[in-house]
């Protein structure tokens, strides 16, 4: 547990399993997963098997965030037809049970990677795995799948505009950077036209693929609490926003949420050449989504920033997140329209 946190009330999570016929096996005590920025996870024994238990952080949530309804369905639907989608096992929507909804989800074997280059893994091979990865995701056809109507086939750029420019406004609130006003004009005077959508993950990198840590082979891609319906550009964008290069501006180096500040690593030009090459074509209008999605990625950090100040989340890695949410609002503005 981290310090700081409140224990889960696993007596009231094993009696609501017991009502539904599955048992929470206690001669494994749950551990907490680390990693996570926001949605607590834990290892546990279910029915003598390994599962997930997945739940949101404490405290106020902002819209659309740490959905495990959303996350629910969409595993629901995936798991039979997508292998690297984690099976759902139990949902539970009342939060009653324990004050917020949450869920038990397959246990897959795996490591997940995160700023630091595993040794024994090339980077090169891992890039083409994850960006396999997001192209075969993008393939998925969602009327197929039973998630037609997951999101609103129309207007997904004014729409996510809206959204995260409220969100932004809502976490910055008068200590908003003057970046943040020049971005969101930059954005709204260029929005690009629908293109046909299709499934997006919404938040694609490697600490949600696992992968096997001797061959580097992906085993699942997790947290699907945010996917939706829209052009696969935006999340081709998310994942850029995230790869950091030494060039950029050092205030944007302290994301460190992929390796891509490690020596010999890709920089962004190669993950859109991957990319290309996985799915046979780069989505138009990459570098307006990238704007959009480095406003998303800031917005993100800073709402993190006010759950750690309200004290919700716990750990000395949050005290920095909003400098580094400024860094990044810069950064958008700065490269606004270039190519990845």
């Amino acid at each position: 547990m981290v310090a700081g946190e409140q224990e889960e009330d696993w007596t009231a999570i094993a009696g609501w399993l017991g009502r539904r016929g599955l048992r929470l096996d206690f001669r494994e005590p749950p551990a907490r997963l680390t990693g996570g920025l926001a949605n607590r996870n834990y290892r546990v024994l279910l029915d003598g098997k390994p599962a997930v238990f997945r739940r949101p952080p404490p405290g106020p949530l902002a819209h659309g965030a740490s959905d495990m309804a959303r996350e629910a369905r969409v595993l629901g639907a995936l798991a039979p037809v997508f292998p690297l989608a984690p099976a759902s096992l139990a949902f539970c929507a009342d939060p009653a049970v324990i004050g917020v909804p949450f869920q038990l989800l397959e246990w897959r074997e795996g490591v997940a990677i995160g700023a630091e280059p595993p040794p024994a893994l090339g980077a090169e091979p891992l890039l083409a795995e994850l960006v396999g990865t997001l192209a075969a995701v993008h393939r998925l056809d969602p009327a197929a799948v039973g998630l037609a109507d997951l999101g609103r086939p129309t207007g997904f750029g004014a729409r996510q505009l809206a959204g995260w420019r409220k969100r932004a406004e809502a976490a910055f609130a008068g200590e908003a950077p003057p970046a943040l006003a020049l971005l969101l004009a930059r954005l709204e005077a260029s929005v690009p036209p629908d293109v046909p959508v299709r499934l997006l993950h919404m938040d694609p990198k490697f600490d949600n693929l696992l992968v096997d840590p001797e061959c580097g082979r992906a085993t699942a891609l997790i947290d699907w609490d945010m996917a939706t319906l829209g052009p696969p550009a935006f999340d081709l964008a998310v994942l850029l926003s995230y790869w950091i290069e030494p060039s950029d501006p050092p205030g944007t180096h302290q994301l460190q949420a992929l390796p891509s500040l490690a020596p010999g690593w890709p920089g962004r030009a190669a993950v859109v050449a991957a990319y290309r090459a996985a799915a046979g074509a780069t989505p138009p209008d990459l570098a307006w989504h990238l704007a959009l999605a480095r406003l998303r990625l800031a917005t993100a950090w800073m709402q993190l920033y006010r759950l750690w100040q309200r004290g919700s989340l716990a750990g000395a890695r949050y005290a920095g997140f909003a400098s580094l949410a400024a860094a990044i609002l810069g950064q958008a503005v700065d490269q606004f329209g270039e190519a990845p």
